[in-house]
């Protein structure tokens, strides 16, 4: 999801609060696909892979775009290079945060299902029913 990142920190900090973001996109995005996937009978695991996948690219897909286009676009030319990486905030760290918010997204989704399913509640008592 593109936004405005000019108030994000640099290094760690910045990753940290991209995760964050993700956590919170995560959560929403769980919240929308249990009500979708409740009405179609959906089970746990389907609810939980397609939330997550969803997290992944609403939050981290700008800089994971940006991480494969460094990788595998031919850049021809150290000028363009250099326009690429200016439209970039905090380059150097740009693995970094794309990590967190791979972590954001899996933790964000983990913590929607125990908040929308009860499923926290039925593993803390020991419930084993489909």
């Amino acid at each position: 999801m593109p936004y405005d990142r000019s108030w994000m920190g640099y290094g760690i900090v910045g990753a940290l609060q991209a995760g964050g973001i993700a956590l919170v996109v995560a959560v929403i995005v769980y919240a929308l696909v249990r009500a979708y996937g409740k009405r179609h009978g959906w089970h746990h695991g389907q609810e939980l892979a397609v939330a997550f996948c969803f997290a992944v690219v609403l939050a981290g897909g700008e800089d994971m775009w940006n991480l494969f286009y460094f990788n595998f676009a031919p850049l021809q030319s150290l000028q363009l290079l250099k326009i690429k990486l200016a439209a970039v905030h905090d380059p150097d760290a740009i693995g970094l945060r794309a990590f967190f918010e791979f972590v954001g997204a899996l933790t964000g989704v983990c913590v929607g299902w125990s908040i929308f399913s009860g499923g926290l509640r039925d593993l803390l008592a020991g419930d084993d029913k489909p």
